[in-house]
C-alpha cells in the first residue's frame, strides 16, 4: 500500500503542475481552460466525498460524529483561510487577496501537506477510496496551480523561480503521504471521523471556493460548466465503481 500511495502522490503532483506550465507556455489557452477545470474540480470533489468518504466514514461510526467532523472540516477549512489571509483563486487578474507572494507560497505548502494525508488515509481503507481521493485532489489543483503560477509572475518572479517554488511546495504532499500512512495504524476508531471531516473540507472547497467563481464568471445558465461537473462527478463514481475496494 505504501508504493501505492507515494505513486499516486507524486503522479498527482506532476499533473497538476500542468495548468501552471500551461500559463507560461500559453496564457490564453490556460485562461481558456481554468474555468471548464474549476468546473470538473467542483465535481470531482462533491463525488469523492459523497460517493467514497462518506460511506466509509459511516461504516462503524456513529451518525452524530459524522455530521461533527463534517462541520468541523468545512469550518476549520474558513478559520484557516481566513486567518492565513489564502484562498483559492484561478483568475490572478481580479484575486486580489494574494497580496503577499510568501503567503501564497506557505498555504500552498500546508495545503498540498494536508492532501498527501488525505490521499493515505484514503488508501488504508480501500483502493477506489484512495484513487478517487486522489482524482479529486488533483483535478482540483490543476486550476489553482494556474492562479498559484499567475500571482507569482505578476509578482516579480521568473519562470524558472515559479517553476522551482512551486515544484518545492507540491513536495509536501509526499511529506505528508508518507505521514499519513504511519500515522494510520494508530488512529483506530477515529479514522471515520478522520475521513469525514476530509469530506467537510471538500465539500467546503467545492461549495463556497469554486462554485461561486463559476457563478460569477458565467452569463446565465452555462451549459458547459454544468456537463463539465458531472464529469466530474462521474469520473470518480466510476473509478470507485470499478475498483476494487
Amino acid at each position: 500500500m505504501f508504493l501505492e500511495i507515494i505513486l499516486a502522490t507524486a503522479l498527482g503532483g506532476v499533473l497538476s503542475m500542468i495548468g501552471g506550465v500551461a500559463l507560461l507556455w500559453r496564457e490564453d489557452i490556460a485562461k481558456r481552460l481554468s474555468l471548464t477545470l474549476v468546473s470538473l474540480a467542483v465535481g470531482s470533489l462533491l463525488g469523492a466525498a459523497f460517493f467514497e468518504l462518506l460511506p466509509e466514514a459511516i461504516e462503524g461510526t456513529a451518525y452524530g460524529n459524522v455530521a461533527a467532523a463534517i462541520l468541523a472540516g468545512i469550518f476549520t477549512l474558513f478559520l484557516f483561510e481566513k486567518l492565513l489571509k489564502w484562498y483559492h483563486c484561478h483568475d490572478h487578474e481580479t484575486c486580489d487577496y494574494h497580496s503577499f507572494s510568501g503567503t501564497v507560497l506557505f498555504g500552498d505548502a500546508l495545503h498540498n501537506f494536508v492532501d498527501g494525508v488525505a490521499i493515505a488515509l484514503s488508501f488504508g481503507v480501500g483502493f477506489s477510496a484512495g484513487v478517487a481521493t486522489t482524482i479529486a485532489v488533483f483535478v482540483h489543483e490543476i486550476p489553482q496551480e494556474i492562479g498559484d503560477f499567475g500571482v507569482l509572475l505578476h509578482a516579480g518572479y521568473g519562470r524558472s523561480r515559479v517553476l522551482l517554488y512551486n515544484f518545492l511546495t507540491a513536495l509536501t504532499a509526499l511529506v505528508g503521504a508518507v505521514a499519513g500512512y504511519f500515522l494510520f495504524p494508530f488512529l483506530g476508531g477515529a479514522i471515520g471521523v478522520i475521513l469525514a471531516f476530509i469530506a467537510g473540507s471538500f465539500i467546503y472547497i467545492a461549495v463556497s471556493d469554486l462554485l461561486p467563481e463559476l457563478r460569477h464568471s458565467g452569463k446565465g445558465l452555462d451549459l458547459g460548466h454544468l456537463l463539465a461537473i458531472l464529469a466530474g462527478v462521474l469520473i470518480v463514481w466510476y473509478a470507485g465503481a470499478a475498483l476494487p475496494e
